[in-house]
């Protein structure tokens, strides 16, 4: 999914009134918000124990139905045959 072309510079210490954000339209707005959470490096985004423990269990599944799942040619030779 790519996300709309929007380029907004501020300095370090500058913020967006609510009038200017209001002037944002939606999509400016999320791009925004996209480039606010894509600066963010993964260890300065602050969990609870308990979604932690969902990733945690999350990741797990995903590593054994990883381990258990089929490749992508295997089921497309699959359905081709029926």
């Amino acid at each position: 999914m790519s996300q709309p072309s929007f380029s907004l510079t501020l300095d370090a210490m500058d913020v967006l009134t609510p009038d200017e954000l209001a002037r944002l339209t939606p999509p400016e707005r999320l791009a925004l918000i996209a480039q606010l959470w894509d600066s963010l490096e993964s260890d300065q985004l602050p969990l609870t124990a308990a979604q932690q423990a969902e990733l945690d269990r999350r990741l797990e599944t995903l590593d054994q139905y990883r381990r258990e799942g089929t490749t992508w040619a295997a089921l497309k030779a699959e359905l081709e045959q029926r």
